[in-house]
């Protein structure tokens, strides 16, 4: 997959995307990461892409022509329209789900805003989904968009060493990830649980299970009421009727 971003700061993802585990699926090819710096498209001696507001108000706007011909600049000569995504505070908010749909495609494009946002016009040119990290503002794009090209990444075969790595974890299956243990066995007074050092697999995934159903219902109980009653029957089975000799 390529990813392309849009940006008036490129050099926010230089440690981000080329190291740890995006970096190594950069080098084996497996991800590709197109940096356009959208002021490069300027047009002016002081590479200025902002402008104050029609109808007036506070703050800058950044204006359609460069960001239109920063994605022009690659786009015209894929063979199809890439899906564009506006990291936007007015988006759908990312999810585990819409990470998994976005790693099917083999080109997505991060339209990274600053500033009091982007000309309505230019939105509506090219953008296919605005997308939301959370309920807060940040000072522009950059950051929603590492966050979410990390997780979409992490979907992409061959990026993880093992599907397991991705399929255990928190939100995968609707349902928080249960707790981690390694050596020492004995730390601070606090023991590993016996069942984790039992051997018996088929135990210890139960055990994870229930654990990843307790945790998400303390935690997370807006995840667990989405499964309320299948959960709950997990936690409390019925007693198994006794055969009728």
């Amino acid at each position: 997959m390529t990813f392309h971003i849009l940006t008036l700061f490129p050099e926010m993802f230089d440690a981000v995307l080329h190291s740890s585990m995006l970096g190594r699926a950069e080098e084996k090819g497996i991800l590709k990461f197109n940096m356009i710096n959208i002021r490069d498209f300027a047009g002016n001696k002081h590479n200025r892409v902002d402008d104050a507001p029609y109808g007036g108000g506070r703050g800058m706007v950044m204006q359609a022509p460069p960001v239109y011909d920063a994605f022009m600049s690659f786009a015209k000569d894929l063979p199809q329209k890439p899906h564009v995504i506006h990291m936007s505070p007015k988006g759908e908010v990312f999810s585990q789900a819409k990470a998994i749909e976005l790693s099917k495609y083999d080109n997505l494009v991060f339209l990274c805003g600053h500033y009091e946002g982007i000309d309505q016009r230019l939105i509506d040119e090219i953008v296919d989904e605005e997308i939301s990290i959370g309920d807060y503002v940040l000072t522009g794009g950059e950051i929603p968009a590492m966050t979410v090209i990390d997780s979409v990444s992490r979907m992409i075969d061959g990026v993880l060493s093992n599907e397991d790595s991705f399929t255990d974890e928190s939100h995968f299956d609707g349902l928080l990830e249960y707790p981690h243990y390694t050596r020492p066995p004995v730390f601070m007074g606090r023991e590993v649980p016996d069942i984790l050092l039992s051997g018996d697999h088929a135990k210890i995934d139960a055990w994870r299970r229930r654990q990843s159903l307790l945790i998400t219902k303390e935690k997370r109980p807006d995840m667990y009421e989405k499964n309320y009653e299948s959960y709950e029957i997990e936690l409390n089975p019925p007693p198994k009727r006794k055969k009728k000799r």
